[in-house]
Formats: C-alpha cells, structure tokens, sequence
C-alpha cells in the first residue's frame, strides 16, 4: 500500500492588499496532500481615517472571513512569546508576502522546509520595503516577482522561481501591484509542490542577471515635487506615489496634490503654471507638465482645466512657494 502524501502545515505573514491574492490563493488550492494553511499573521491593527479608527489589515480581514486564526505580534526580536505563538502551530513552511516585520533567524528557523517570500521585483533588483514603486520612478518597462527562501539578509536568499511583468506607460503603484499580486500567487502555486518535494534547487542570487539595488521604505516627504526636476521624472513620481504619499507641491501656502499629468515640450521657470494649447502646464527642469487632475487643499480629485475656471489667479503662480 502507498503511503499517503502528509499534508503541509503553512503560517502564511502578509498584511497588506498585495499579500490578500497569495493567501487566498494558498487556502483554496491547499487541501489532503498538499498543504493546509494553519494560521495566519500580520501586522496590529492600525488607526485609519479622520475617526482614527483601529482597522485590520485586508489579509486580517480575508483570514477572518476563511475562519483562520490570526497572530498579530507588534515584533519578534524583543517578544520571545510572539515566536513561540508561532512555534506552536508547528509549520512545515512560512510563505511571507509584504508583511512589513523583521523575522529573526530563530523564526526563520521554526519550519522544516523554510520560510518562504513572495517578493515583487527581479532580484537581486529593488531588495526592500517599496520594489513597485520604485521601479516606477526609475521608468522601467519591466518588472516582475521573485520566489525566494529568506535568510537573515534583506531579501538576499536563493530564488526558486522568478516571473516577468510588463510596466505600462500609465501603471501606478496601485494598478502595477494588483498585477504583480496575482502573478507572484500564481508563480508560489506553480513552485510550492515541487519545493515541497524536494525538486527545486535554489538559485544564489548573485548567479542571477542584473545588479543588486536597494529601495528604502517611502517617506510622506518623498512626494513632494521639486520643480527643478525633468518633467518625465515628475510624471512618473505621480503614478509611483499614488495613492500615498502622492506627488504633492504647494499654493497659496496649501498642499496640492498631482494626481494626473502628462509631459510635453517647452520650456518654462520651474513651477510657474501657464497655459498651452493643450491646457495647464508648469515649468520644470527639463520639459513641462500638463496638469490634468488636480486634487487642492481640503477638496476632491479634479479636473485641472475645471478647477483654473474658479481659480484664475492659478495661471502664472509659481508652485512650491510658501506664502
């Protein structure tokens, strides 16, 4: 008689909108012989909205509706307890997905067939907290998700599969990831079985093609515009920090908010706003930047040329001064 395949038990750490699709997918494709999703972690609730309301991350609130149990440890470096929570579930496997802790080697360490991170960049490109964004802003037409066995390191381990994603000229950091989150769910579904049997190799990354770059966590101050800059480069800050911090300068004194622009030819002083033939448009290093949704102080996302109608005096403002 054949002995019955056992069936993985996986704690599967992510928290935010990206992470959702990997889960959802780990719980229904697991089943008797495969894998079993045995909790679930992710990062404390967090106070959202003008109420400051304390709200559960999407991959809470997906474990919740799945019935499965949630951790929510503030860290594991200073609170042995949180690792032994997690020992306790005796997984055979982590798969992490932008969970947004440090796991220290004595988690790493807990299941038997490792921990496993569903990263979304080709590494050894963009190790760290923000790879989407920043491909973005560098103006990349291509990305992609990495597979990878996590060691000690910022997202230095071993990859066992990668897959490719094309950038669209008008992909933001929200469209771009939605992409990106099923293509790394689908890609873990095709690597799992065979690392669970035993038929993958991992890859060092420094075998892989491409450099080794490094993206830091995103600051609300690294939205804001510095006319001085090519207007390509402003352009592509507005899709890479949408929805937050977004792409942000001042006038009259306020924020103001670029929700959508285009880059055109010309030539004006760095944030003076005139009209073209095509619309509202401000200087910048190199180039201009047509204005097309605009969202000011204490208002809703707008149409740019709408807002100039109440607005006038915007035209020949140079945008970025204090008033």
């Amino acid at each position: 008689m054949t002995e019955a395949k056992r069936t993985a038990r996986i704690v599967f750490m992510g928290t935010p909108d990206f992470a959702v699709p990997v889960l959802a997918t780990l719980q229904e494709s697991g089943g008797e012989g495969t894998w079993q999703v045995a909790a679930v972690a992710t990062q404390p609730d967090r106070a959202a909205g003008r109420g400051k309301k304390l709200t559960p991350s999407p991959v809470k609130q997906f474990a919740q509706q799945a019935g499965l149990p949630v951790l929510q440890p503030r860290g594991y470096r200073k609170d042995p307890r949180a690792a032994e929570q997690l020992a306790a579930y005796a997984p055979d496997l982590l798969v992490v997905a932008a969970y947004g802790l440090i796991l220290p080697e004595t988690v790493l360490q807990i299941p038997t067939y490792g921990s496993i991170n569903v990263h979304a960049s080709l590494l050894p490109a963009y190790r760290g907290a923000s790879p989407i964004a920043a491909a973005i802003l560098d103006g990349l037409d291509e990305t992609g998700v990495s597979i990878m066995l996590m060691d000690a390191g910022m997202d230095t381990g071993p990859v066992l599969a990668q897959a490719r994603q094309p950038i669209r000229p008008d992909d933001t950091t929200v469209s771009l990831s939605a992409r990106l989150a099923e293509q790394g769910a689908h890609t873990l579904l095709q690597t799992l079985p065979k690392w669970l049997a035993g038929e993958l190799a991992p890859v060092a990354q420094d075998e892989l093609p491409g450099d080794v770059s490094i993206c830091r966590l995103i600051r609300k101050e690294d939205g804001r515009i510095d006319w001085r800059l090519p207007a390509e480069r402003i352009e592509r800050m507005t899709r890479a920090y949408a929805p937050w911090p977004s792409a942000y300068t001042s006038w009259r004194g306020q924020p103001l908010k670029i929700a959508e622009a285009v880059v055109e030819a010309g030539d004006a002083e760095p944030g003076r706003v005139l009209w073209t033939e095509t619309g509202i448009a401000v200087g910048a290093g190199k180039g201009l930047l047509r204005l097309v949704r605009i969202q000011p102080a204490g208002k809703r996302v707008m149409d740019a040329a709408a807002f100039v109608n109440g607005a006038p005096d915007f035209v020949g403002a140079l945008l970025g001064e204090e008033a």
